[in-house]
């Protein structure tokens, strides 16, 4: 999610960072997709509770992952993530192309993983519905919040940013509309799993729009509120 570790990326090769990001959101949708089966398995119908059991496994995974993998990779686990760091040029325009592909690649396997782990079908196309201005709008606060988090964190304490970002996506799965998608690469993989965290594939570029959107005003407003104060002689 993050660039946590920037200078210590080049104590390994692209391969391993590469791969570092696949891992990294393959366990993030499984988490995801898997504790929302689970959730609404056990919830007895009440959406609020199968909402909190797929809330704090997700949040829980983000401390995780990123800490183990910010060294590595950076811990994007996210195309909007990747590319607010390629346009800082903190990351080139290939590896940034890398990054999204196997970032995606890594969602897939991570939502296939969950159906067989619960007995559910292996391919699937989600028929839930999330759409309408409200939840693009949603979409759009969710990722702004997620990427200033992430810019504001690492200029503040570094270290913090795996905490940060997990207590980030668990409030922020219950004050957006959207319940926080926040990620190209997961609502990808999402509208592959007709589940609990499902959605339509046709609702799905406009959510990705809105994502992209709200993370590059994020970008701007951290590159102008972040900056420091001129120091006059």
């Amino acid at each position: 999610m993050s660039d946590v570790s920037k200078s210590e990326n080049f104590e390994y090769n692209r391969a391993q960072r590469l791969t570092a990001e696949c891992i990294g959101t393959a366990l993030l949708l499984a988490t995801v997709v898997g504790s929302g089966i689970m959730a609404e398995n056990l919830a007895g119908g009440n959406i609020a509770i199968a909402l909190l059991g797929n809330t704090i496994p997700t949040g829980a995974i983000l401390v995780v992952l990123i800490t183990m993998l910010g060294p590595i990779s950076g811990a994007h686990f996210n195309p909007a993530v990747t590319l607010i760091f390629t346009l800082r040029r903190e990351i080139s325009k290939s590896e940034g192309l890398q990054f999204v592909a196997v970032q995606i690649i890594g969602g897939l396997l991570g939502v296939a993983a969950a159906h067989l782990m619960f007995d559910e079908t292996l391919i699937q196309f989600s028929f839930k519905v999330r759409t309408g201005p409200p939840q693009w709008f949603a979409e759009g606060v969710a990722t702004f919040g997620l990427v200033f988090t992430i810019l504001a964190t690492i200029r503040a304490n570094a270290a913090a940013v795996p905490m940060a970002v997990g207590l980030y996506i668990t409030a922020a799965y219950w004050f957006t509309a959207s319940t926080s998608f926040a990620n190209p690469a997961v609502t990808i993989a999402r509208s592959f799993s007709d589940t609990f965290a499902g959605i339509r594939p046709v609702d799905m570029p406009l959510f990705i729009v809105a994502q992209i959107i709200g993370a590059i005003i994020a970008m701007y407003l951290a590159q102008w509120l972040l900056q420091p104060k001129k120091q006059f002689s």
